[in-house]
Parts: structure tokens; C-alpha cells; sequence
């Protein structure tokens, strides 16, 4: 029976195949997804939020709390945003995206953690954590993003993110199901109160998402190291990352598809990044209860784990930019719809909305990206990636808190956001992915491996 696959290997292979999950390596990849969402889900959208309103900001007026929110988000982001590109360049050239992703989830983990000792009036506190994690959450993403290109061919890569995407929706699902009813129903779990099952929640988030880190860190190979013309193996590696950043930035005209999508991203990126991070401060500023806007954002999880893998196949059938723009158009509806948003009701709409087209939006930028770098240098590229999603992010949630603060209401906030969707469109436009594609190949070309048990 050699060479015979059994009847039952078939069916699976190509089940497996279709959602891109069809090597070890691609299973483990995305499974740091599953992995990373639980901070995504718990602590940066769902669980926080609300704790910092309501607890850790219980001596501030409420409209104070949300702005506070923003500016601790804001400078999260500016921190990675700032260190990334530099500690990108350095991982491609000591061949250690692993060992970075490692260290920045470890940051994570801790920031996480510690958020258990947050209680009333601890707001600083709480905004100082938050950004301990944060910076751990982000930065470790910008180096399993970078070994995306590695193991997922160009043909397989808007299926592989995609199902990275929704295996993420499901592990944020799963942890923040368990989380809400630990909340909800605090006794159920012999915890005395919610305050305690909120902090708990927590804890809950850095046990997880350290242990299903695992997968990565053992199955997903570390890329070959590969030198520039002129570079040492034992050269000082961070004059070396401030020198391939100078070189990348003086011959960022050769990459200029590359650097129109990044634009088109930070601009619509702005306006995905800041719903995601501010919807539930705005939902219990409105006076949303905090069960329902927990379980909205469990149906957020739900609705798109199915949409995500969607616009994966989409993009692959109908080009990854028509993807995107479907993606765009939605969201600039759910914009409108949050500015008159006022019942638990409509959040629980726009909560389905979102999850409709988060995963895929997201999805479908990071693949149509990780076309569009050089594989070799794919840490650095991936780590500018980072550093337009984070700037967007700092503009969005700044710009809510500044409306907030004048205004003494955040709707014209999310209102305003249907500028960064539109103008994400018109740029993206302009991308001419083919043209972007070779040039990213070509850079390729010219560098040279090193040859393996070198130091």
C-alpha cells in the first residue's frame, strides 16, 4: 500500500488546504493569533475600557475618563511606533524574529498580569500597565507578521492571514465567553465579587496568551539570516539597524507602490484602530451596560470567525484591493451609525457590522503587504508596517479625546472617522500591486544567505 493515501487524508488535506492551514507551520503561525487575541478581546477592547470608566477612574468625570483612555492608548502606540523600525532591522540581520517576538510577548504577558493590582482611583496605574501590554501586544506582532512572507507563498498568503484573523476571533471569543460570566456571575466560580472576576480576567489573559505561544516559538522555523553587500556577522548590530534604516528610507522611491499602500493604510487603519479601542469607553459614556456591550463584542468574535475566512476566498477571487474597498464602504456606514447610536440595541448592530468586515480588512492588508516586501527584509518592512498602523492609531484615538474634551460628547468623533475610510479608498487606488510585487522581488535578489552554523 506505499504511495496509497487512505481514502480519509484527503478530505482533511484539502479542508485544511482551502482555509490555509494546510502545513504544521502555517497551523502554529496562526494559532499566536488565537494566542494574542485574548489582549485584543479582554483587555484592549471589551474589559479595560469599561474598568478604567468605571473603577480605575472613579474620581473622573466620565467624559475626562474616555480622553485619559485615548492618551493612554495614544502613547502606547507612539513608544512602538518610535522603537519598531529599529528593532525590525536588527532581528533581519541577527536572523531573531523569533527571539523578538518572544521578548515583546513576555513585555505583554507581564503588562498584563500585573493589571490585577489596579483598584479604584488607580488610573495612572492602570494606564501604565495598559501600556506595558500594549507595547508587548504590538511589538510582538510586528515579528510574527514578518515571518508571514516566509512560510506562505504569494498565491497562499490572503488565505493564511485570513485564517489567522479568525483563529483569532475564535481564541478572543472562547477567553472573553469565560471572562463575561466570570463577571456576570461571579459566584458561579467561587469568586466574591465582579471587581474580583474583573481582575482575575486579567490574569486570565497573560496565562493564555503565553501558553498558546508555544505552538509558534517550536514549529515555525527561524528564517535564514541574510547580509546586505558590505555588512559583518560581527558587527555592532544596532549601528547596523540605524545603517539599513538610512538605506532603506534613501531608496523608499524604489518601493513606491509599497509606500502609496502604506498611506491608504494609515489612513483607513486609523479609523479601524480607533473603533476597536474606543467603542466601549464611548459605549458606557453613553450609559450602555457593561453586559451588553461585553456581549456585543463576543458577537463582534462570533460573526467573524465565518467573515474573516470570507474575505479571504474574496480576495483571492476578486483581487485583494476590491476586498479591501468592500471592507471600507461598511465601515464608513458604521461610522455614521455610531454617531446616532443610543440604545444597547443599536451597539449590538454595529457590534455585527464590525465583525462583518474587521477580520478581513484587517486580513487582506496584511497579506496584500506581505506581497509587497522583500522576504529577506521582512522584519524591517513589517516594523514600518507597524509604525503607519501606529501612528494612525495615535491620530484616532487623540483626535476623540480632543472632540470629547470640547465638545462634551464623543459622537462627533466617530462621525469624523468616514474621512479616513474615504480617503484610505482614494489612495489605495492608486496601488499598483504587480508593479509593487517585482520590486519587492527584485531587492530580494541582491542580498546574499549566510551560510548555516556561521556565527
Amino acid at each position: 500500500m506505499d504511495g496509497v493515501t487512505p481514502p480519509t487524508a484527503a478530505p482533511r488535506r484539502g479542508w485544511l488546504d482551502r482555509l490555509g492551514l494546510h502545513r504544521r507551520e502555517l497551523r502554529s503561525w496562526a494559532l499566536y493569533d488565537w494566542a494574542n487575541s485574548a489582549f485584543a478581546t479582554t483587555i484592549l477592547a471589551a474589559v479595560l475600557p469599561i474598568y478604567y470608566s468605571r473603577v480605575a477612574g472613579a474620581d473622573l468625570a466620565p467624559n475626562v475618563a474616555t480622553a485619559y483612555w485615548g492618551y493612554t492608548a495614544a502613547i502606547a502606540l507612539l513608544l512602538v511606533a518610535v522603537a519598531s523600525p529599529v528593532l525590525g532591522a536588527m532581528a533581519d540581520y541577527l536572523g531573531a524574529k523569533k527571539r523578538f517576538l518572544a521578548a515583546f510577548m513576555l513585555l505583554g504577558v507581564i503588562g498584563s498580569g500585573a493589571l490585577w493590582f489596579v483598584g479604584q482611583g488607580d488610573w495612572l496605574l492602570a494606564s501604565l500597565l495598559f501600556i506595558l501590554g500594549n507595547v508587548g501586544f504590538t511589538g510582538s506582532i510586528v515579528f510574527s507578521d514578518s515571518l508571514l512572507p516566509h512560510i506562505a507563498e504569494d498565491d497562499e498568503v490572503d488565505r493564511v492571514s485570513a485564517a489567522g484573523f479568525a483563529i483569532g476571533y475564535v481564541g478572543g471569543a472562547v477567553l472573553l465567553a469565560v471572562n463575561a460570566l466570570m463577571i456576570a456571575q461571579p459566584g458561579l466560580f467561587g469568586i466574591p465579587d465582579a471587581a474580583v472576576a474583573t481582575r482575575l480576567s486579567f490574569v486570565s489573559v497573560a496565562v493564555w496568551w503565553l501558553v498558546f505561544s508555544i505552538p509558534l516559538l517550536r514549529n515555525v522555523p527561524e528564517p535564514p539570516r541574510q547580509l546586505e553587500s558590505g555588512e559583518r556577522l560581527d558587527a555592532n548590530p544596532l549601528g547596523v539597524a540605524f545603517g539599513r534604516l538610512r538605506e532603506t528610507l534613501g531608496e523608499m522611491k524604489h518601493y513606491g507602490q509599497l509606500l502609496r499602500f502604506l498611506l491608504a493604510f494609515w489612513l483607513y487603519g486609523d479609523g479601524i484602530g480607533t473603533i476597536i479601542k474606543m467603542a466601549t469607553i464611548y459605549g458606557a459614556e453613553l450609559g450602555i451596560g457593561q453586559n451588553a456591550m461585553i456581549a456585543a463584542l463576543l458577537l463582534v468574535q462570533v460573526v467573524g470567525i465565518p467573515f474573516t475566512f470570507l474575505f479571504g476566498a474574496l480576495g483571492a477571487r476578486i483581487g485583494t484591493k476590491n476586498g479591501i474597498y468592500i471592507t471600507l464602504v461598511v465601515y464608513s456606514a458604521i461610522s455614521v451609525g455610531g454617531y446616532f447610536m443610543s440604545t444597547a440595541t443599536h451597539f449590538w448592530m454595529l457590534a455585527f457590522a464590525v465583525g462583518m468586515v474587521q477580520g478581513g480588512a484587517q486580513a487582506l492588508s496584511r497579506s496584500l503587504y506581505a506581497t509587497l516586501v522583500p522576504r529577506a527584509k521582512s522584519s524591517e518592512f513589517f516594523a514600518f508596517f507597524s509604525v503607519f498602523e501606529k501612528f494612525a492609531g495615535i491620530v484616532g484615538p487623540l483626535m476623540f479625546g480632543v472632540i470629547g474634551q470640547m465638545t462634551g460628547s464623543s459622537r462627533n468623533g466617530i462621525l469624523a472617522l468616514v474621512i479616513f475610510f474615504i480617503g484610505g479608498m482614494l489612495l489605495l487606488r492608486t496601488v499598483d500591486v504587480d508593479a509593487g510585487r517585482r520590486a519587492a522581488r527584485a531587492e530580494d535578489r541582491t542580498l546574499h544567505p549566510v551560510p548555516a552554523g556561521s556565527a
